[in-house]
């Protein structure tokens, strides 16, 4: 049985935005489409009983609204929408866990709030196993204009603008050519080869040039045997990396970077600091792969 493409709704004004990206990712990967909200009853002390009740009415409606609307615009497609209870992080990890990716729409995007200014959607790339995908409302755009919806709050949002939710430009991926990331790798050609896309690979200047494009060379010739569909144009940062990927991520469909084993002391994944300034600049959809 296929694994589906999973997105993880909440109450985000990118969360829409995950729904239409994850639609087309899947349907470019021939996979159902499957819509999750995660709810967990908060105790009064830290949230008031009628913001508690907005927040259950957002997350049994939202996700079967957004389910019917898709079916609309892809009727080939498999559609599910569930609602789970508990701690979201946790929910959303294990529905990861079931799925080929997972896609969380987030709200703020650029310098000031960047994708993990929620909380969820940051513990949620530390502890996944799978690939996560963070989505802004800005990373996609519908055609005929905008339309609205109200989140838990009550408050009436711009929905987000969507016409071709996976964008037309290039894949970039991050490489580390000291401990390259196969699993990163191996999801950016994909992802490159599913859009007819070139992938972008950057890495960091840090030996005499001809030792880099050797190492880089090595490292990539497997991947070039696997798809020889995909144009590869590879580019070496000098300085501060994350920059240079965080600004070829502006026109880029996709942004994918590897997730390293190191971990805190409670078993959660340190993102690095390279990541973490990507994902604080980046306005293209960004995929956080973990290493297995």
């Amino acid at each position: 049985m296929t694994r589906p493409v999973t997105v993880g709704m909440n109450n985000t004004v990118g969360s829409v935005a995950a729904a239409y990206w994850g639609a087309r990712e899947a349907s470019l990967r021939d996979a159902p489409l499957r819509l999750v909200s995660a709810w967990e009853w908060q105790p009064y002390s830290r949230a008031s009983l009628d913001s508690n009740e907005m927040a259950e009415q957002w997350s049994r409606r939202v996700p079967v609204e957004t389910a019917a609307e898709l079916r609309g615009r892809y009727p080939g497609l498999d559609i599910t929408a569930e609602r789970l209870t508990g701690p979201p992080p946790r929910m959303l990890c294990r529905a990861a866990a079931e799925s080929q990716l997972l896609a969380i729409g987030v709200g703020g995007l650029g310098g000031r709030t960047g994708f993990l200014g929620g909380s969820v959607a940051s513990a949620t790339v530390s502890v996944a196993e799978r690939p996560v995908v963070l989505v802004g409302r800005r990373s996609a755009e519908r055609g005929e204009g905008e339309e609205r919806y109200d989140d838990a709050s009550g408050d009436e949002h711009p929905g987000p603008v969507i016409g071709d939710p996976v964008g037309a430009g290039p894949v970039v991926v991050g490489v580390d050519l000291g401990r390259p990331s196969e699993e990163a790798l191996g999801f950016a050609f994909e992802a490159a080869s599913l859009r007819s896309a070139r992938l972008e690979v950057i890495h960091r200047r840090h030996r005499p040039p001809a030792r880099d494009e050797e190492m880089l060379q090595s490292t990539l010739a497997p991947w070039f045997a696997r798809y020889p569909d995909v144009a590869v144009r590879e580019h070496s940062a000098i300085g501060k990396p994350a920059r240079e990927l965080a600004d070829a991520g502006s026109g880029a469909a996709l942004v994918v970077l590897g997730l390293g084993t190191r971990h805190h002391l409670k078993g959660v994944a340190r993102l690095g600091h390279m990541n973490h300034t990507v994902l604080h600049r980046c306005s293209a959809p960004v995929a956080v792969v973990p290493r297995r």
